[in-house]
């Protein structure tokens, strides 16, 4: 058996970098290249301008309405080194959303791009798509979607208060990994205002092609919002209990809530 046979076992399960095997005192010449390209896609989820035109045809083929805003870094440089003005809206934004405000809707749906453009350019629309049909079973009215652009996740508590949204999603490219650069995140907060805290959102993590699917994303997304109008918060009091809901549903009928 080959040495290398325990490793190439286990890789199946992972894209963890594991078993590198060496050359002499150094790693195989593939592995560094490998690396090197990863280290390369990294940096270019964070600092490639995304391009919104084709999100926004997409997401009008869906039916809805959306806005470009941007949040108070005025550049991708000063947003990188100002986290604070990534989490508020620029003034001209602010103006714009305030021109649409009325009518309290329920969700708002805001798509910042984040520390990753790759991520939300690949999975963003895919889990709009999936979330959508959920979201009018329940009858919740939806805000126009909101493009944000140099948004951290605490932009959508801006947004959400000036829109006076029940609640916000925020879908945000995910800081890269190595293995991973094209990841998306999902936060989800209840009663959105300036100043909410971290420990008052819920989050659903990696929702890429080789993590979690943009189908189970929106199943997550959506028990947690109906939990949080139900239940009335969100955060660590709202834990995820949607795969035991799951699970039922494969053997029962679910009650209705």
């Amino acid at each position: 058996m080959s040495s290398d046979a325990p490793w190439s076992s286990l890789r199946r399960f992972t894209d963890a970098r594991i078993g590198l095997g060496r050359a002499g005192a150094a790693l195989p010449i593939k592995e560094v290249l490998s690396f090197a390209m990863a280290h390369a896609q990294a940096r270019d989820a964070v600092t490639t301008p995304i391009d919104w035109a084709p999100i926004e045809r997409a997401l009008a083929d869906l039916g809805l309405a959306t806005r470009r805003v941007d949040s108070a870094a005025a550049d991708r440089d000063t947003y990188l080194r100002r986290p604070d003005l990534g989490r508020r809206l620029s003034a001209a934004s602010r103006q714009r959303l305030a021109g649409i405000a009325g009518g309290a809707p329920d969700l708002l749906i805001l798509i910042a791009d984040g520390l990753s453009s790759t991520g939300v350019a690949a999975n963003a629309v895919e889990v709009v798509a999936a979330l959508l049909p959920l979201a009018r079973r329940s009858g919740w009215s939806l805000a126009p979607l909101v493009l944000a652009s140099q948004g951290r996740v605490a932009l959508g508590d801006d947004a959400g208060e000036v829109l006076g949204a029940r609640a916000v999603l925020v879908l945000i490219g995910e800081r890269p990994g190595l293995s991973s650069p094209d990841s998306l995140g999902a936060y989800l907060t209840l009663a959105p205002r300036t100043g909410r805290k971290d420990g008052e959102r819920n989050c659903v993590s990696n929702i890429r092609s080789g993590g979690l699917a943009a189908s189970a994303a929106a199943y997550k997304i959506h028990w947690l919002l109906r939990e949080a109008f139900r239940r009335g918060l969100t955060g660590v009091a709202l834990k995820d209990e949607s795969n035991f809901e799951l699970e039922g549903s494969q053997h029962r009928e679910l009650p209705p809530r």
